[in-house]
């Protein structure tokens, strides 16, 4: 999956709002696509990629001292090895900041749960609960986490099981790991579709379209 920022053309966007269009044709819920660069800043993981590429370095110039340093240490010797340390932090941290290595040292349960902060977040930044019977559904993907989360609202939830959305977010993932971000959209949106409509059907004449149909996308 593709991480940072990335931008989707209008054509890619236009495909998405048809695919919300569609599906909602025949449920009265209304489901929103989101996509984030990240749900999290990590500030941690740049910590802990400092401080282990630090310790690798001071072990290796302690095991290799005969190399480089006299019998006795020298004041100026001294502040090499701290020169060396500090710096090794430095790089760490700058290295830190990459996608693979904030996943490499963060827990899966804490990425998963910082997606699903930023999910809940932007439900209610962009007012998605607005709907006469509470009946939006939340579709994001997070770019860096590489997770996809959807959250419906209170209108909805009780009445879908957790393994029916999870067959939304493997529709998408399946796309996805494939860098077809558009079409992972497109293939969770249908399923999506498909299980709101068993569970709130469109009512024919009332089936308003309450929220907007086009992509919400935000850097971070």
């Amino acid at each position: 999956m593709a991480t940072g920022k990335f931008i989707l053309s209008e054509q890619d966007k236009a495909r998405i709002s048809e695919a919300v269009r569609a599906a909602e044709a025949h449920t009265r819920a209304e489901i929103v696509p989101m996509l984030v660069a990240r749900s999290g800043l990590y500030r941690d993981a740049q910590h802990r990629a400092g401080l282990a590429l630090a310790l690798v370095v001071l072990t290796s110039l302690l095991m290799g001292e005969g190399f480089w340093a006299s019998w006795r240490w020298q004041t100026v010797e001294a502040a090499w090895l701290l020169v060396a340390v500090l710096l090794s932090y430095a790089i760490g941290s700058w290295i830190g900041t990459f996608a693979p290595v904030i996943r490499a040292v963060t827990s899966s349960e804490r990425l998963r749960r910082k997606v699903q902060l930023r999910a809940e977040q932007a439900f209610g930044q962009h007012n998605l609960s607005r709907t006469r019977q509470r009946t939006a559904v939340l579709l994001m993907v997070s770019l860096l986490e590489r997770h996809v989360y959807v959250l419906p609202d209170s209108g909805i939830g009780s009445g879908i099981a957790p393994a029916q959305w999870n067959d939304v977010v493997e529709a998408v993932i399946a796309k996805v790991r494939e860098n077809d971000i558009t079409g992972g959209f497109c293939a969770g949106i249908e399923r999506c579709g498909v299980i709101l409509a068993r569970v709130c059907p469109a009512v024919p004449g009332d089936n308003p379209d309450e929220l907007s149909n086009r992509l919400l996308q935000e850097p971070s």
